[in-house]
């Protein structure tokens, strides 16, 4: 057998270990929510429950402090989030990547640059400004930052560098401008790099717990992030509504990602060839 088959075997071996690893956690998580408190601490581990029982994900949804209401709330962020951040993103990228002015790439670095800023240091500057603003303790205080990516600019300026400069000149010899070629010419190129932005904005939003934390009050305006904690808080001992309620909060993020894995993929290789 040749050297390189036997490699690729033992990394496929190794890769499948590592990922039956990540994946063993979430198992014992979703084995754990249809199970009976007393099937929780058995040893060795009973992972198919003898009768799948059904109350602790009632009790998630129908209990004093309902998950719809949360979903609800997580939902309105992310969705209108998302969209704005790949709007303004892709708009961004397009100058910086297609239209050519003195300084473009020295400012680029500079906004570039800002990614090493710990966004904790941020919450008191933010928390002064959202109050004067009068949208502390509101949604808008996690959309309105949350629509601008310093990511999703230098993943969308990656995918445009990879367009061919021609198609846009081509575009201005046919008296085109720059809002009709970014509409009609590069965004309908860019399907698979917009779908994979817009998955991984969308996981960055859901799982927002600390923005939720410092900017959310009424218990009226919290996430799924907040409502989970809520739980654990008020049901210190209920193992398995815990885990009932984690896994409620984590099917959103593996439906997006069983569906959009492919356009990350293509938009992650895409993005990755030209710098």
């Amino acid at each position: 057998m040749p050297s390189t088959s036997v490699t690729k075997i033992v990394t496929t071996c190794v890769m499948l270990l590592f990922g039956v690893l990540m994946i063993v956690p979430f198992l014992w998580m979703i084995s754990t929510s249809f199970k009976t408190p007393a099937e929780v601490f058995q040893f060795p581990i009973k992972w198919i429950p003898a009768d799948f029982n059904w109350e602790h994900h009632i009790k998630v949804w129908t209990g004093k402090n309902s998950f719809t209401h949360y979903y609800l709330n997580s939902l309105k962020i992310s969705l209108i989030s998302v969209t704005g951040a790949v709007l303004l993103s892709s708009l961004a990228a397009y100058g910086f990547s297609r239209i050519e002015f003195k300084g473009r790439n020295a400012m680029f670095m500079v906004y570039l640059s800002m990614m090493m800023v710990p966004p904790q240091v941020l919450f008191v500057p933010k928390f002064i400004m959202f109050d004067w603003a009068g949208i502390y303790n509101t949604h808008w205080a996690l959309i309105l930052p949350g629509m601008f990516t310093i990511f999703g600019v230098f993943m969308m300026r990656q995918f445009f560098l990879t367009v061919p400069q021609e198609i846009s000149e081509a575009a201005f010899i046919d008296g085109a401008g720059h809002f009709r070629i970014f509409f009609r010419l590069i965004l309908p190129l860019a399907k698979p790099a917009l779908a994979t932005l817009a998955i991984i904005d969308f996981s960055w939003h859901w799982n927002d717990y600390e923005n939720a934390l410092v900017f959310l009050i009424d218990q009226d305006l919290f996430t799924v992030p907040l409502g989970l904690q809520n739980f654990i808080l008020e049901n210190t001992v209920d193992y398995n509504g815990m885990m009932a309620a984690a896994t409620a909060g984590i099917i959103p993020m593996i439906l997006v990602f069983l569906i959009g894995q492919k356009y990350i993929i293509q938009g992650v290789s895409s993005s990755a060839v030209k710098g």
